[in-house]
């Protein structure tokens, strides 16, 4: 049995496709009801509603180590696709205890229930901090805790601590770290929003540049380094990085929307 957590969510829902179109049987958590539609519409989209119908869907809340504990019988592999995704910091608080918090739970119980490997999904936010003179990033760059982040990074790359210190308990473990997560069908939170702002006219844009994936690819690499060998590493999944403006301007464009004119 294959558990994977934030079910509804954009990598989640996408992961769900895949693992079934490859017949495996999952189990899939969610924390609100009303969120399983969307992904019953991805897979509607795809002409896949007999394999939506062969999810078992598990409530449960990744803070609630109780009811987590029940979703884990007979599990063998992890997904933790769970996150909470704000960029407010008012929501400091939030995103610790369901990034940071909620992590440790996912990998103390996978610990406890014999789980033969799990893939935790973070992000370049959590990569680490360019020395002075270089620009380029890569896995084995430090994080430097004197460095100004953000209140998402930080949990983020918390959250991938408490999956490192479960690995040296002894869980196999793989990371991934993707950029800007691009997909069809889920327009409320992530990336989403950026075409829900570019179609209500939203005009101003930022510059600098970020890499960018489509979810598609994402959950194949996913599911690639969980039926390899490879363990205890962490991977950056960018397919390409390019600029924000270009990002925006591309949407505007084959929304045919005005452009953001102002930064």
């Amino acid at each position: 049995m294959i558990l994977v957590t934030g079910g509804t969510g954009l990598v989640g829902a996408y992961l769900l496709l895949e693992l079934l179109q490859k017949g495996e049987s999952v189990r899939a958590i969610f924390f609100t009801e009303v969120n399983i539609a969307i992904t019953r519409r991805l897979f509607e989209t795809h002409q896949q509603l007999e394999s939506f119908d062969q999810i078992e869907w598990f409530q449960a809340d990744i803070t609630d180590i109780p009811r987590l504990e029940k979703a884990f019988k007979d599990v063998d592999y992890v997904y933790h696709c769970a996150a909470l995704i704000s960029f407010d910091p008012k929501d400091e608080e939030k995103l610790r205890k369901t990034n940071i918090e909620g992590t440790a739970n996912i990998v103390n119980c996978a610990i406890a229930f014999n789980v033969k490997k799990l893939c935790y999904v973070s992000s370049i936010a959590a990569l680490g901090d360019a020395p002075e003179g270089q620009s380029v990033i890569t896995e084995e760059t430090d994080w430097n805790p004197e460095k100004l982040h953000g209140d998402y990074a930080i949990t983020k790359f918390g959250a991938e601590m408490e999956v490192w210190r479960a690995s040296q308990e002894g869980l196999d473990v793989v990371v991934v770290n993707p950029g800007i997560i691009f997909g069809s069908g889920f327009w409320k939170n992530g990336s989403g929003q950026i075409f829900k702002q570019i179609a209500s006219g939203f005009p101003f844009y930022s510059k600098g540049v970020t890499g960018v994936i489509a979810v598609e690819d994402v959950v194949k690499i996913m599911i690639s380094l969980m039926d390899s060998s490879v363990s205890r590493e962490r991977f950056t999944l960018v397919a390409e990085n390019l600029s924000l403006e270009k990002i925006l301007f591309t949407i505007a464009d084959g929304m045919s929307k005005k452009r953001p004119s102002f930064y």
